[in-house]
């Protein structure tokens, strides 16, 4: 090897300071049967982090339901899960983080987390029509936590905006813990003919390798490491670990993308997300059992004098890797060209499993492609875990501790102007909710996103989901209510869940507390999926999510975010979260508990940080998701929407505010009022019914396990409860849509 085009630094420190363990090293050694030198020792590094092998996380993955009657591909097979949805069609989805980048980089970070996940669905072959994010930010009062969500809302909309796909739903979340590490999740769905997609494998050997889309730089280099880190001072030294995106490259590299694979000339597509040219040529190749040569010098670069790693490593954006049939490389070319996409050839597919790497016609590494990849030669750790302190210590709460207070009109006022339940507007209004005219939940508010699948009866129903207090609370109860959540907007919107993907967030792995939570929330998941028959199709787990207090590191929430999607077989029979007219009757299905628990009243109203995650039975939630089908189904209701954040009040006041209908209802007096209005007890739903159909109502629920109870009646312009008002409809609104405006500085643009 021609030891000139590398740094000449290798061994077991060099490799420790690339994020590689004493162990990693001499596994290494043994798989080339001698030393690294310092370009495969980077290769290593990357494949081998956290970020591309999930060294510390896949045992626990492993154990996640992941077979279901509508899967076309099992979790880690492709890019993306893929469900049937009938009609001849296939939707595949897939949710990733961009924490660390975003953190530095807020724009950057969010606009490329953005791109790589669209890129994760058209290289299947799949047209993305929609788009969910999942958001957690720190301190609204601090000024870096206004910077960083000015960034990351305008980098998501400004990229998503331009590559023109709409946002349809998603969550913002504020607590202190992510006021250094914010998260950023991002989710795309795709819809694809059965059939039609394209996998990330290579074989056929002398088959030309080629590198698509935009040149390479310096963008990135060394990211899937730096995402396997905690973030601390010295992590703005490494803003060269964020790429750069090109939204308008990147459409026209998805129209080439889709072009190309109706020409029937490829065999295999990947991403260039994480780790570059290293990681699209490993997993190809280990996934079709065969090797590459790859001549790194042909790859088209946008900076001079890149050494061989920095061209490996690159995460620089919009960039493909196209395996191609020999002898048809002047059809892949075309396409290419016509969209004005550099492609150019820079190998060919081998036998026997290497890899080689070549620079200007000297061997730079050589590596065996099954040894760097998850499920082949990368390390597979099981790390202890241990119950945290404050697991027993929230258990001392109790709700007699908390005095009710004397007025409660302005608690519910408190409510709607929290940071956590307050409007989400001044964030969708960047975002571009009506491209591609699919969203059909833009004119008619649901409690997910529906997705019109022209030229069929059907509609996609899509959410995202999780309350991190309540996984702090309680990780497995806290996650299985984030699966039930999830399902619970679908239902509530008229669909069914099919299937779910997700975005692990938590701290360091090696902390086993944290990992006490990380195997908590996998087996809540596991409960719930199972019941609800939503199978696992893949997703993202983000470690290392840190922030600094009192000289000391602590771990951010968990916050295992729940990207779920579901099918309405009939779009006629959306449902709306508003109310739709006066005189319709106000009822809850479920049950009502005396319990504050984890609430945003408890939490920001009353200060009491730790206590119990809200009441959740998996079997009482399942029984209610299923009668609320029913009354959807036979037309019985006219709105339905969950109760969640803010409890009973947040979810009158948000059916209210859709039509600007007010309302009026009693509460239960033999529950405490405040814990009635503002409790946050889980399987629970508010719907609304005409008066003449109210007798259908009860005798449909009446064949069913679930309780049900009469609150109130639509009408008028104000919030009453008890006979009191609690304000004027108008006020309400006005007070609820100013928080966040408020919070970035900006004058509340007026209805």
């Amino acid at each position: 090897m021609n030891k000139d085009h590398v740094p000449s630094e290798t061994g077991p420190e060099v490799a420790k300071q690339l994020g590689l363990s004493p162990g990693e090293y001499e596994a290494i050694c043994d798989y080339l049967g001698r030393e690294p030198n310092f370009t495969e020792l980077s290769i290593y590094s990357v494949m081998w982090s956290e970020h591309c092998s999930y060294k510390n996380s896949i045992r626990w993955l492993k154990t996640l339901p992941r077979k279901g009657d509508h899967l076309l591909a099992e979790a880690g097979e492709e890019n993306a899960g893929l469900v049937d949805l009938g009609d001849g069609l296939a939707c595949a989805f897939k949710i990733e983080s961009h924490n660390h980048p975003s953190a530095l980089e807020p724009y950057q970070g969010a606009a490329t987390g953005v791109g790589g996940i669209n890129r994760d669905i058209f290289t299947m072959g799949a047209r993305p029509i929609a788009q969910l994010n999942s958001l957690r930010f720190g301190d609204p009062g601090k000024e870096r936590t206004k910077w960083l969500m000015k960034g990351v809302v305008k980098g998501i909309g400004d990229y998503g905006n331009a590559f023109g796909v709409p946002v349809v739903a998603g969550e913002v979340f504020f607590d202190p813990c992510y006021t250094e590490n914010p998260l950023v999740n991002a989710m795309s769905v795709g819809v694809v003919k059965t059939g039609n997609t394209i996998s990330a494998i290579s074989f056929g050997k002398g088959n030309p390798i080629f590198i698509v889309g935009s040149s390479t730089g310096k963008d990135g280099i060394h990211g899937a490491t730096f995402a396997s880190e905690d973030i601390t001072e010295s992590s703005a030294d490494k803003i060269p670990a964020v790429q750069v995106g090109d939204p308008f490259q990147e459409k026209l590299l998805l129209e080439a993308t889709l072009e190309v694979i109706k020409t029937g000339a490829v065999v295999g597509m990947q991403d260039m997300g994480a780790a570059g040219i290293t990681c699209s040529t490993s997993e190809m190749s280990a996934k079709g059992e065969h090797g590459m040569d790859i001549h790194l010098d042909r790859v088209p670069v946008r900076q001079q004098d890149m050494q061989p790693f920095e061209i490996l490593l690159s995460e620089s954006q919009e960039r493909m890797l196209v395996v191609a049939t020999k002898g048809r490389e002047g059809e892949v070319k075309a396409v290419f060209d016509k969209w004005d996409l550099n492609c150019v050839q820079i190998g060919e597919v081998t036998e026997g499993g290497m890899l080689n790497y070549y620079f200007h016609g000297e061997l730079v590494a050589r590596v065996p492609a099954h040894s760097l990849v998850l499920g082949g030669g990368a390390p597979v750790y099981e790390r202890e875990y241990a119950e945290p302190a404050y697991f027993k210590e929230k258990d001392r709460f109790h709700i007699s501790q908390v005095k009710e207070p004397d007025d409660l009109p302005a608690v519910a006022r408190f409510l709607l102007s929290s940071h956590n339940i307050a409007s989400r507007k001044w964030v969708a209004e960047q975002y571009d909710s009506m491209v591609g005219t699919k969203n059909m939940s833009t004119n008619k508010m649901a409690d997910a996103g529906v997705v019109n699948l022209k030229g069929t009866g059907k509609a996609l129903a899509l959410t995202v989901d999780c309350n991190p207090r309540y996984v702090h609370a309680d990780p497995e109860t806290g996650c299985a209510i984030a699966v039930a959540e999830s399902a619970r907007n679908i239902v509530c919107s008229g669909g069914e869940p099919l299937a779910i993907t997700n975005c692990l967030n938590f701290g360091n792995p090696y902390n086993p507390e944290v990992y006490w939570q990380f195997v908590g929330a996998i087996k809540g998941m596991s409960k719930a999926c199972e019941r609800f028959n939503t199978p696992v199709t893949g997703g993202n787990v983000s470690f290392y999510n840190q922030y600094s207090t009192g000289g000391s590191t602590l771990p951010v929430f968990p916050t295992p975010v729940i990207g779920m999607l579901g099918v309405l077989h009939d779009k006629k029979r959306m449902t709306g979260a508003g109310f739709r007219q006066a005189g319709d009757l106000i009822y809850l299905i479920g049950t009502a508990r005396e319990e504050i628990s984890s609430s945003e009243y408890l939490y920001s109203y009353h200060g009491v940080k730790l206590s119990p995650a809200p009441h959740f039975d998996l079997e009482e939630e399942y029984q209610l998701q299923e009668a609320v089908k029913t009354l959807i189904r036979q037309h019985i209701i006219e709105s339905a929407h969950d109760l969640s954040d803010g409890g009973l009040f947040v979810a009158l006041f948000e059916s209210a505010m859709v039509n600007r209908l007010g309302f009026s209802v009693d509460t239960d007096h033999e529950i405490r009022k405040d814990a009635f209005l503002f409790g946050e007890g889980q399987s629970r739903v508010l719907v609304s019914v005409r008066p003449e159909n109210e007798g259908l109502l009860a005798e449909t629920m009446a064949r069913t396990e679930t309780d049900f109870s009469l609150l109130g009646e639509v009408g008028g312009q104000q919030a009453i409860i008890d006979g009191e008002s609690y304000g004027d409809l108008s006020e309400l609104i006005e007070l609820y849509e100013a928080v966040i405006p408020h919070m970035m500085g900006e004058k509340v643009k007026k209805a």
